[in-house]
């Protein structure tokens, strides 16, 4: 059973998605600004109703036709690019309002609170006011505040984009410790390709509000089949036709010659239906004197695979 699942359409936003999350997995999902991203973290949050289809958590419908869960019931953690903490709260209550909303005591919800301070190496200022802290101090507090109720699952909504480039890489570690080495469901939205590979376990690659592409995110990574994902890498995309072992010949008929990894076919694509363009390519902005090959759609050995150059 999946832990997360979308299978819904917005029509106002051009939204059709189909994402399935395992449990203790963290999705990164990457695609254009406007390509539905977080729309789908919407979806899943409860902030946003499907025309059509259901959003399903643990096996329960949460959204779907005549359901709607609300949002303080689905045990959902949301971390955005702004720490929003309340200023007017110490930074303890802060961290208890969580466990605070869902009933617990007093007592126990500050000790759950003070323990998850201390976990992000801000225990000592717990009873400071919110205003009082720094930037990274204040993301630091308000992914214990994420955590203090033990959320099933944990929404990121580019929660490192807002942060100075001398405070971002602590943040991310602390995030890879507290979710994806302690096995927790998460959905990522990102820019960076460096977030997905030190958080995401799996890419999602959203494009045109649907999710185009899926897979392990250092492979997706290492072997782009998609323009945007090119572009996040730093790679230029090419489509063309094997031309030998060692070539593709682009629509221009200029012919690009590397090493593949695994050897090329002559001869045309096979098209199949999960890739109906000429098989792409591509190869790093500088030139250089070896490839490999990028993940293919098709077995290894048909005509027309994919490859860096």
């Amino acid at each position: 059973m999946s832990a997360v699942e979308v299978r819904a359409r917005v029509a106002a936003r051009g939204l059709d998605a189909d994402l399935a999350v395992a449990p203790g997995t963290v999705v990164a999902l990457v695609g254009p600004n406007g390509a539905g991203k977080s729309s789908i973290l919407q979806l899943v949050g409860g902030q946003l109703r499907p025309d059509a289809g259901t959003v399903t958590i643990d096996g329960t419908i949460v959204s779907g036709p005549g359901t709607h869960v609300p949002v303080h019931r689905r045990r959902i953690a949301v971390l955005e690019q702004r720490p929003l903490l309340f200023e007017h709260l110490s930074v303890l209550e802060n961290a208890a309002f969580g466990p605070r909303a869902r009933g617990v005591r007093a007592g126990e919800a500050h000790e759950r609170a003070q323990a998850e301070l201390d976990a992000v190496g801000c225990g000592r200022l717990a009873p400071a006011r919110a205003w009082e802290v720094s930037g990274g101090q204040a993301q630091r507090i308000a992914i214990a505040r994420a955590l203090a109720p033990d959320p099933r699952l944990v929404l990121l909504d580019e929660p490192l984009a807002a942060l100075d480039v001398s405070v971002a890489p602590a943040i991310r570690s602390l995030l890879r410790q507290r979710i994806r080495d302690e096995g927790r469901t998460a959905l990522l939205v990102t820019h960076d390709a460096v977030d997905a590979l030190a958080l995401a376990d799996e890419l999602a690659v959203v494009q045109g509000g649907r999710v185009a592409d899926t897979g392990p995110v250092a492979d997706l990574l290492a072997r782009p089949r998609s323009p945007f994902v090119a572009d996040l890498v730093g790679v230029n995309l090419l489509a063309g036709v094997a031309s030998g072992a060692d070539a593709i010949l682009l629509p221009g008929k200029e012919r690009v010659v590397g090493v593949a990894q695994d050897g090329l076919v002559e001869g045309p694509p096979p098209s199949p239906p999960s890739c109906p363009r000429p098989s792409p390519c591509t190869r790093p902005s500088r030139r250089a004197a070896r490839a490999t090959t990028c993940g293919p759609p098709w077995p290894a050995s048909s005509p027309g695979v994919p490859w860096s150059a």
